[in-house]
């Protein structure tokens, strides 16, 4: 990526900040495809069970909130969960917009099955530890900085 692009070189694929992370993204996501088809879940549906399985019961909303997702990408996720007997979705009778999610015995226990995935990481990503650690932290504080401005 160039210090200061002219007006032009900025609309170069190698100045453009966006592309590596889309790429990346995309790329570490396909890393975890092969073991998570043994639990039987996609990338989506696996974030959705790490945060039940974090922070337990929790509106539909604050899982999107959570996970970056709107409720129109969350929904049929969780209604596919739900069909999979790993969490119920129920609608709270003060108001009905609000739908509880909650994990079944079987998404707790589902819990023991997932715990390898995170090492599919191990091997596939060239960093240093210490370099994945500032990435995260990096990526972090990007995402806190995006939030930030949305609030304002």
């Amino acid at each position: 990526m160039a210090k200061s692009p002219n007006k032009l070189e900025v609309l170069k694929l190698g100045n453009q900040l966006c592309f590596p992370l889309y790429a990346c993204a995309k790329e570490v996501i396909k890393i975890y495809r092969k073991p998570l088809a043994k639990i039987g879940l996609t990338y989506t549906q696996y974030i959705v069970m790490v945060i039940l399985w974090e922070f337990g019961e929790m509106s539909e909303k604050e899982l999107g909130e959570k996970i970056y997702l709107d409720s129109g990408t969350l929904t049929p996720v969780l209604k596919k969960l739900e069909k999979f007997g790993f969490v119920k979705r129920q609608r709270m009778t003060e108001d009905e917009r609000f739908v509880k999610i909650t994990l079944t015995d079987n998404g707790v226990k589902l819990r023991e099955k997932a715990s390898n995935i995170p090492q599919a990481l191990e091997g596939n990503i060239y960093l240093s530890y210490d370099e994945m650690i500032t990435l995260y932290n990096l990526l972090n504080k990007a995402l806190e900085g995006i939030n930030e401005r949305k609030t304002q």
